[in-house]
C-alpha cells in the first residue's frame, strides 16, 4: 500500500467526509471552503467548531492549506492526488457528449489527421479545457502513392499519399538537369516497390533495388530517388504530431496575472517540445485513463496545471498515440475523466478500421 493510501485509510469516517466535502467544493467553485459551509448539508449533526478541528488536523497532514487567515481550506497538490486516487466518483459520458464526440469521425473525410483536429476541438469545447491528441506516426503508415512535382529549377515537390488517406508535401532540391521523364520514372519505380510497404520498410528495400537495376533505371531518375531518401531520412517535425486546440479555454478562465502568466508558460512549453515522445511516455504504463496534478506533469515546467491523458491502440493493440485534456489543477476530474476515455476508445476504434499504426 501507498503511503498516500495508507494515510487515507488511517482517516476515520468523519475526517475522511470532511476531506470530500471541501475537495468537491472547491473543485466546482474554486474558492476556498469553510465550517460553516459543511455543517449546512453534513450528513450528520455535528458543530463547525467539530468541523474546523478535523480541518485542522487534516491541514497539519499536508492535505489541505489555507490561503488566507481565517479563509476557508483549499486541498494542496497532495490532497488532489488522493482524493483522485481513493475518493473519486467517476460519472459516465453524457448522451449529448457522446453524440458530439461520435459526431466528428462522421462524414468522408479520409484523412485522419484532418478527423483528429476534429476530435481535439470537440474534446476542448465539451471539457473547456485545452485538448491534446498525439497523431499516429506516419513514418509507420503504408504508402499509397508517391508523386515528384517540379516547381521551378531549384525546387521540386514529392507528394506522400498513405493508406489512410493522410497527405504529406515535402519540399526538397532536385539534381540538376531534372527532366518530366525522369520525374516520371522515379515515381513510377518508388510506386512499384511500395507496395502497401511503410516509409521504413522502403527505405530499406530501395538502396537495394536501385543498385540490382542500375542498368534499368536513368541516372537522373537514380539521383532523383536518392535524393527522396535523403529528404525521407529527416521525415517531418515530430512537433507536427501534437495538435492543441481550445488554449483560449484556459486564458479565458484566468484573471489572475500571475495565473495568465502560467498558462502561456505552459503553451512556451509546449511550443518548445520537439521530443513528442515525452507526451506518449505518459501513457505508456498501461491502458486506461492517467491523471497529473500540478508538479507531477514531467512535460510542463509548471505546477498549476493538470493533464488527463489516455492512450489510444491501432488494431495490434500497440499504442500509438494519445489524447488528454489540460486544464486548472481545480478540474471537474469525475466529468473528464470518462470523456477521455471514451474519446480514446473512439479514436482507436478509427484507426483500427482505417489499418493505421
Amino acid at each position: 500500500m501507498s503511503d498516500r493510501a495508507r494515510l487515507l485509510a488511517e482517516l476515520n469516517d468523519r475526517s475522511r467526509e470532511v476531506f470530500r466535502r471541501v475537495v468537491e467544493g472547491y473543485l466546482v467553485s474554486g474558492d476556498p471552503v469553510g465550517s460553516r459551509t459543511l455543517t449546512r448539508d453534513f450528513s450528520e449533526k455535528i458543530s463547525a467548531a467539530t468541523i474546523r478541528n478535523v480541518m485542522q488536523d487534516l491541514e497539519y497532514l499536508g492535505l489541505l492549506d489555507s490561503p488566507h487567515v481565517s479563509a476557508g481550506r483549499i486541498p494542496t497538490h497532495l490532497g488532489l492526488r488522493m482524493f483522485v486516487d481513493g475518493l473519486l466518483e467517476v460519472g459516465s459520458v453524457t448522451a449529448a457528449d457522446r453524440e458530439m464526440l461520435d459526431a466528428t469521425l462522421g462524414g468522408d473525410t479520409p484523412d485522419v489527421a484532418a478527423l483528429l483536429d476534429k476530435v481535439g476541438s470537440a474534446l476542448s469545447g465539451i471539457t473547456r479545457g485545452a485538448s491534446l491528441v498525439l497523431t499516429p506516426k506516419h513514418e509507420e503508415a503504408p504508402i499509397r502513392h508517391i508523386e515528384f512535382v517540379n516547381l521551378a529549377p531549384q525546387r521540386a515537390l514529392v507528394v506522400l499519399v498513405f493508406a489512410d488517406g493522410h497527405v504529406e508535401n515535402r519540399l526538397f532540391t532536385p539534381p540538376p538537369g531534372l527532366t518530366p521523364s525522369a520525374m516520371r520514372e522515379a515515381a513510377n519505380f518508388l510506386n512499384a516497390l511500395a507496395g502497401g510497404k511503410t516509409l521504413s520498410d522502403l527505405r530499406g528495400s530501395v538502396r537495394g533495388e536501385i543498385t540490382r537495376r542500375r542498368q534499368e533505371i536513368d541516372s537522373l531518375a537514380r539521383s532523383l530517388v536518392e535524393s527522396g531518401l535523403a529528404l525521407w531520412q529527416d521525415a517531418g517535425e515530430q512537433s507536427e504530431r501534437l495538435i492543441i486546440r481550445g488554449r483560449a479555454n484556459l486564458l479565458d478562465d484566468t484573471a489572475e496575472a500571475a495565473d495568465l502568466d502560467r498558462v502561456r508558460q505552459l503553451f512556451d512549453d509546449l511550443e518548445r517540445t520537439r521530443d513528442i515522445a515525452d507526451f506518449l511516455d505518459l501513457t505508456e504504463q498501461g491502458e486506461g485513463v492517467r491523471i497529473f496534478i500540478g508538479s507531477e506533469n514531467k512535460l510542463f515546467s509548471l505546477s498549476g496545471s493538470s493533464l488527463v491523458v489516455s492512450p489510444y491502440m491501432n488494431a495490434d493493440r500497440k499504442i500509438i498515440g494519445a489524447v488528454g485534456v489540460i486544464g486548472p489543477t481545480r478540474l471537474n476530474y469525475g466529468r473528464v475523466v470518462p470523456i477521455v476515455d471514451y474519446t480514446a476508445q473512439l479514436v482507436g476504434r478509427m484507426v483500427a478500421d482505417r489499418g493505421v499504426g
